[in-house]
């Protein structure tokens, strides 16, 4: 079995403007992504994706053309089984011999960012074709999966003070969920804004729901403090993102200034960032970003520092399908996850761009059975919102 094609596209799927919201880096009227098809010479057609930008936003013109025109000639021909080696190769680039050979990371001054956010859709594309290959599902490959049903948070939650109960409370009678997440921060301007609507959330939910706030990264150490203070009462289950990820001993100060659990890594690439979370006791739950950290193969090794930190595994799955899904099949295998984020936001890149149904029920979520991934990509949604690039 060998690699033939690789080509990937910027699919951009419209927001209907009923369902658009606003966050802290705007209003948004699409999803976006990288999205990679692997096909080998026996048929066999693995999905990948890449993101280099906040949530669904950003555009995506770079990274489609690095995979298409930098990546994809040097996977040409070679085995899509070697997924280790591959990485390696592609991460240490031109030191990629020497590297193996020395049994340490040499890697290009490109080592993070795009280069590991082509790297990611490779590998989870790679995942995909093995597990098809031997007609298993992926997380069969990664170990085991230790439930066919795992936890499911609501992610959403952008309303006002005297809304955010009724939004968060439509989540939780959507699909049964037991925990909820909502947006705090710049969006709202003041810190004192932020906590007057988690207050407001905390009372909407009762004390029963987890309750769990993001800031995107948008707050100094001082009015992270600050707000942690504010909502010291209000029992939440983590504080993600308080500070900008460039700020690892800003976070440390945050978590070591209150009770708050605090969450981190959407923003963060390769296990050697993670490390420094760790040593730094900067977070207390790994949120790693398949489509970013380096792909299923990376965000394994990440979920096994949280295992050997005691710490918690819970990726960021804010994505299209070929992300949220390797999410399943990672929080299946690792020992050290507890929960899969669902978005509640207007997400086509998930419902749409598959055939299959995605969904929470009574708050759990099931791990797929099907060979792979475990999805088929719906070829119309793709061809009608793709451009190569």
């Amino acid at each position: 079995m060998r690699i033939k094609t690789v080509e990937a596209w910027w699919v951009k799927i419209p927001i209907e403007a009923s369902r658009q919201h606003r966050s802290d880096f705007g209003r948004l009227t699409s999803f976006d992504a990288a999205i990679l098809r692997i096909e080998t010479n026996d048929g066999i057609v693995g999905w990948g994706e890449g993101k280099n930008a906040a949530g669904s936003a950003g555009t995506y013109g770079t990274l489609v053309h690095m995979i298409n025109h930098e990546v994809g000639p040097k996977l040409i021909g070679r085995d899509p089984a070697d997924i280790s080696s591959i990485w390696e190769m592609l991460y240490n680039g031109v030191r990629h011999e020497t590297a193996a050979s020395s049994g340490h990371a040499m890697p290009e001054i490109a080592r993070r960012g795009l280069s590991v956010a082509a790297i990611s859709a490779v590998d989870i594309a790679l995942w995909d074709i093995l597990g098809k290959s031997l007609g298993v599902p992926v997380w069969k490959l990664l170990g085991g999966r230790k439930a066919d049903r795992l936890p499911a948070y609501a992610s959403g939650g952008w309303e006002s003070a005297d809304r955010i109960g009724d939004q968060l409370r439509s989540y939780i009678a959507a699909g049964g969920f037991k925990s909820v997440k909502m947006r705090v921060g710049a969006m709202d301007g003041a810190a004192h804004v932020s906590a007057s609507r988690v207050r407001a959330a905390r009372k909407a939910v009762g004390p029963n729901v987890d309750l769990m706030v993001d800031a995107h990264g948008t707050y100094t150490v001082a009015e992270a403090k600050r707000f942690i203070q504010m909502i010291a009462d209000c029992d939440l289950a983590w504080f993600e993102e308080p500070v900008i990820a460039d700020d690892k001993p800003g976070m440390a100060e945050v978590r070591a200034a209150g009770n708050v659990p605090i969450a981190a890594g959407e923003s963060e690439a390769t296990r050697f960032a993670f490390r420094d979370l760790a040593m730094l006791r900067a977070a207390d739950i790994f949120q790693p970003d398949p489509a970013f950290c380096g792909g299923i193969t990376e965000a394994m090794r990440i979920g096994s520092l949280a295992s050997a930190f005691n710490l918690r595994f819970a990726p960021h799955l804010w994505a299209g399908a070929p992300c949220f899904f390797s999410g399943l099949h990672l929080c299946a295998a690792s020992p050290a996850s507890f929960v899969i984020e669902y978005s509640l936001g207007a997400n086509p890149m998930i419902h749409d761009l598959v055939e299959d149904t995605v969904c929470v029920k009574d708050g759990m979520i099931e791990i797929p059975d099907r060979p792979g991934l475990g999805f088929t990509i719906n070829q119309r949604v793709l061809e009608t919102h793709a451009q190569r690039q």
